[in-house]
């Protein structure tokens, strides 16, 4: 069954710039679209966005807040809640969780909403094996 997708920031970068993403990921994007399901962005993205550029580590064509927005603008692409109970529960995921917290507060989100995850965080897809999130290779 489709479920709404919560994309990591290394799979919103990849879905911009239209680099390509496993036949998993984009099966489940593209359900979570036709279906109106959603395709989350955590706020958390735009300050990874924003981080990567102003480090060099990521070349963007626009400012990190204009890219965000382009982001945003896609079909079916939507803004995730950030309540502070999903920042709560970040600190307390159970098992071994990721060790970043960014990573931990897109892991939470994706509990706290029932989103598939779609990443190729070893950490995330190492907490999705052991049956804590639902994750999908992107």
């Amino acid at each position: 069954m489709a479920r709404p997708v919560l994309l990591d920031t290394c799979a919103a970068i990849w879905l911009v710039n239209g680099d390509p993403i496993s036949a998993e990921g984009r099966a489940a994007i593209a359900a979570a679209q036709t279906e109106n399901l959603g395709i989350y962005i955590s706020p958390m993205t735009a300050w990874e966005i924003a981080t990567l550029a102003a480090k060099n580590r990521l070349q963007l064509t626009l400012s990190p807040e204009a890219w965000f927005d382009a982001l945003l603008g896609l079909a079916r692409v939507r803004l995730a809640a950030m309540p502070p109970k999903v920042l709560i529960a970040s600190a307390a995921l159970p098992g071994m969780p990721p060790r970043d917290p960014v990573d931990r507060i897109i892991a939470a989100t994706g509990r706290a909403f029932g989103y598939s995850i779609v990443t190729r965080n070893g950490e995330l897809m190492s907490y999705a094996r052991a049956g804590h999130i639902d994750a999908i290779t992107c």
